[in-house]
């Protein structure tokens, strides 16, 4: 059977589409046309009434980070706000988490999975 293989894109719309790219090349080093490394990538439609992000947004991206520590740092260094739950969004077994916004109000989720479960 045929199957998809990955994530060909992720399109939106923008109010100033050369400016959004350019935050996103330069704060977290996506560029237009961007290979990313293998790994885990979650695809789960959320009820309407969740409050796990904004109800007046239909979408949240969420990122794989290697060192969540290392980008909090850079982007508090570029004055960008933050959200953490470290009671909420600190788990052994499912990683840590952190939330910014694009320049444009568009959530992110910032997440570094949990290290491999040790192989006896």
């Amino acid at each position: 059977m045929a199957r998809v293989t990955g994530i060909g894109g992720i399109f939106f719309r923008s109010r100033d589409t050369k400016a959004l790219g350019q935050w996103y090349e330069t704060q977290l080093g996506i560029a237009e046309f961007w290979t990313q490394q293998a790994g885990f990538t979650v695809f789960s439609p959320f009820q309407q009434s969740s409050d796990y992000f904004p109800s007046d947004k239909q979408w949240m991206i969420n990122l794989r980070v290697d060192d969540l520590d290392g980008m909090i740092a850079q982007l508090k260094a570029a004055g960008i706000a933050i959200e953490t739950r470290p009671d909420e969004w600190d788990s052994d077994e499912t990683g840590r988490f952190a939330r910014i916004h694009d320049p444009e109000g568009n959530p992110i989720e910032l997440w570094e999975p949990p290290p491999p479960a040790p192989t006896a």
